[in-house]
């Protein structure tokens, strides 16, 4: 057996003896077999200086939730409360792993690594997994739908779960299991994908009972039953579904994320909120090669909430997650009450944005005044009341809108980001490829994409999530789009479809400037664009081909659906297949629409 070392070395050049700076400390990591939290948090405790690096020998560690740091955290889109930290790293003027093709490998409820208020953060070359995943997979062998019951024969290798008093417990990890089945979903055991036609659903047995050869029945009604041959995946209830992402950046600045891979995750895989600049390039959240598993996160694979700067996911790849490939928002407040001529108390709508930091001190907001979704005045932030996870008082530096009144939503303006994702693969996983709402530049290019819902999906909502970002400057272009939309709910592969509160108006176009050029298209059903409250669209030079390699969902779908929109220009496109692509086309959408110099249409 190795032992088990740290080594702290303080690096000091003449220079930064001169200027008075800290000393770069370097933590040297050995792997052992046995458990690596208590010694990763020793290294870290007695650590003095700012700027900090970390050099993992190559080899495999393993890290347990009993010995390590514990904080209260609030984390957006995932579950508060109290968390178990592997890496936490805080307050560092700079933070670097060189993780020289490590493996780590989680047990238990941990978040692996933490960074908060850190000036530059770097990390590469690691692969993050778990030893139980918090899943439950099996094969579907019967269902009477009469009767009202499925039988599963569950995967035993690997998998963590047992039967008590006629009800399926999992993960059954220390003490821990979900109290239901929750979100579950059926998936090509070939394919290792989400079922063509599949249907999420929302799990809760009445009883669960053994039968012959390890099948298990479960006795429950369903929307939809699993076709039989499919594996069935479940991954618990809700409340306590998304524990923590692998990775959480927040408010932080400088981040670059190289040849990190994570194949399983409590929740998203890299989830950076109120953070400056980022760069993922050579990252993945997918399942490790040979591996029985269909789950990798159990969320989005990447997410950024409420960040500014530049953004850039690049050549990496994303699969097999339970949510997006990657969303970028920022988050709308709603007004409770207008205290004086500058002073407001806004609200938290969501209840995974409990604690969130929507603002601070000098931070630009927009003012959105129902029913007009469109931003208004700009004010600035000159003081914060926190008043509990839910509320804060914000006063501005000049008089508010006289107009403002509660319900009015407001937006952050300073933290929104421009986005890229270029050289990318995203596929095999529920839900949408891209969900963008950012109001600077975005360019999505030379990616190749398949999803069960929408491939590309813009939705800004004062609703129900309350992301905010109506964009205003988006370019995709060069991409693949090949088997999108096979979910049983009806998509498209490019979707855009605010949604918006009772009180707002729902025929002001909300999203701007979308431009869908040079991609070639692969499907087997009729829906391309499917687009409502858009001003300028613009699909161009797209190569459109019906593969008919799969069953068609939506037969009497049109390829081009317009709703509420001005500015659409659909010129130039070539349409391959045996059907001629049909618009449907609101009377708004006709006077300002073109559609010319097509091939096939």
């Amino acid at each position: 057996m190795k032992t088990i070392f740290f080594v702290l070395l303080i690096l000091c050049s003449h220079s930064c003896v001169l200027q008075g700076l800290n000393a770069e400390e370097v933590i040297y990591l050995s792997a052992a077999d046995t458990d690596m939290t208590p010694v990763v948090r020793k290294a870290i405790e007695v650590a003095d200086s700012d700027d900090v690096k970390i050099v993992i020998e190559k080899g495999t560690y393993y890290f347990r939730p009993g010995y390590a740091f514990e904080k209260d955290c609030a984390i957006t889109n995932h579950g508060n409360g109290r968390k178990r930290i592997a890496f936490p790293f805080r307050d560092l003027s700079s933070i670097e792993i060189e993780g020289n093709g490590s493996e780590l490998i989680f047990h238990g409820q941990m978040m692996p690594f933490l960074f908060e208020n850190c000036g530059r953060v770097r990390a590469r070359d690691i692969t993050i997994d778990w030893d139980i995943p918090f899943t439950f997979l099996g094969e579907v062998v019967a269902c009477n739908p009469t009767e009202q019951w499925r039988d599963i024969r569950p995967m035993t290798d690997g998998f963590s779960w047992k039967l008590h008093d006629g009800q399926l417990h999992f993960p059954d990890v220390d003490g821990f299991s979900y109290p239901y089945l929750g979100s579950t979903l059926a998936f090509d055991a070939k394919e290792r994908r989400v079922a063509h036609g599949a249907l999420d659903l929302e799990s809760r047995p009445r009883l669960v009972e053994k039968r012959a050869g390890g099948v298990l029945r479960f006795y429950e009604g369903l929307r939809k039953y699993p076709a039989v041959g499919t594996l069935l995946s479940s991954k618990g209830d809700r409340e306590h579904d998304r524990y923590a992402p692998a990775i959480h950046v927040k408010s932080s600045e400088n981040i670059h994320f190289e040849n990190v891979i994570i194949h399983h995750a409590l929740g998203m895989g890299f989830l950076m909120e109120r953070s400056d600049t980022a760069t993922l390039t050579g990252c993945g959240v997918h399942l490790r090669k040979g591996t029985n598993r269909v789950i990798s996160s159990t969320a989005d694979a990447t997410h950024f909430c409420n960040c500014r700067g530049d953004i850039l996911v690049e050549n990496c790849r994303f699969e097999n997650m339970l949510d997006d490939g990657t969303n970028v928002h920022g988050t709308y407040v709603s007004v409770d009450e207008v205290i004086d001529t500058h002073t407001v108390r806004v609200k938290l709508m969501h209840f995974e944005q409990s604690g969130f930091e929507f603002a601070g001190v000098g931070d630009e907001i927009w003012f959105v005044h129902q029913p007009d979704p469109r931003r208004a005045s700009v004010n600035e932030v000159a003081s914060i009341t926190p008043i509990n996870g839910q509320f804060v008082q914000l006063t501005f530096a000049k008089p508010l809108p006289r107009d403002l009144v509660p319900g009015d939503v407001l937006e952050n303006k300073t933290w929104s980001p421009t986005f890229t994702m270029r050289g990318c693969t995203v596929r095999n996983h529920r839900a949408r490829n891209i969900v963008l709402k950012t109001p600077l530049k975005t360019v999505v290019e030379n990616n190749e994409f398949s999803s069960m819902m929408s491939s590309i999906f813009f939705r800004g909502e004062t609703y129900f999530w309350f992301e905010s970002g109506a964009v205003n400057d988006v370019l995709i272009r060069n991409n693949r789009f090949q088997y999108c939309a096979y979910s049983a709910m009806e998509h498209a592969v490019l979707t855009i479809t605010p949604r918006l509160g009772k009180t707002f108006d729902q025929d002001v176009r909300y999203d701007r400037n979308i431009r869908f050029e040079n991609n070639t298209v692969e499907t087997f059903d009729n829906r391309i664009v499917w687009a409502d409250r858009v001003d300028g669209l613009v699909i161009s030079g797209n190569t459109i081909r019906q593969s008919g390699d799969a069953e068609s969902l939506h037969p009497t779908a049109a390829a081009f659906d317009f709703r509420n929109c001005r500015n659409v220009r659909v010129v130039n496109n070539t349409y391959e297949g045996e059907h001629t692509p049909r618009f449907e086309v609101d009377a708004i959408t006709e006077k300002t629409l073109v559609a010319e110099d097509n091939q096939g249409f």
